[in-house]
């Protein structure tokens, strides 16, 4: 059982090029600044097919305290390779919102959204080579891993010191 208040989900498959961003940025935050996240949340690597059971799993409100869930994510919303955007569920019609084996992860979203708050970090990607397996982000996605992990922390509102965190 998750006890933690905020979720955050990395979510992607490093196998398809730039689809890995949201486990990179999960490894990332996990090598470098394990120490900065709150008690009250939980950073997971969703991976790919873990977000449906994760939605499920949150989804019952009984068992799981949830209030947030941040998605980390590539996301196709017409910007420039490794431009980052702030996406809530509602700028995601049905359907919209896939994985690269096309489950539509938009209905568990906005079956949630009523109780539970949540953000997309999206990044735009340069290139998802499904079926074919490339492994490594292109130089414009990895750059911006830094760029995500601070607007995660903004969102978090974690600060060193008397500062917000610098990445």
């Amino acid at each position: 059982m998750l006890f933690e208040e905020i979720v955050v989900c990395g979510c992607g498959n490093p196998l398809y090029a730039d689809d890995g961003f949201g486990p990179a940025v999960v490894e990332e935050i996990k090598e470098k600044y394990s120490d900065l996240i709150p008690s009250n949340v939980k950073i997971i690597d969703a991976g790919l097919g873990a977000p449906h059971f994760l939605f499920n799993l949150i989804g019952d409100s009984d068992m799981v305290p949830v209030k947030q869930i941040i998605i980390i994510d590539i996301a196709d919303f017409g910007g420039t390779p490794g431009q980052l955007a702030l996406l809530d569920v509602n700028d995601l019609p049905p359907g919209t919102y896939r994985d690269v084996h096309s489950w539509d992860l938009t209905e568990p979203l906005h079956r949630l959204k009523s109780t539970i708050d949540i953000t997309i970090i999206g990044c735009q990607p340069k290139r998802v080579t499904k079926p074919d397996f490339e492994i490594g982000l292109t130089d414009e996605v990895e750059a911006a891993i830094p760029k995500a992990i601070s607007q995660l922390f903004e969102l978090l509102g974690v600060y060193h010191g008397t500062s917000r965190v610098a990445i």
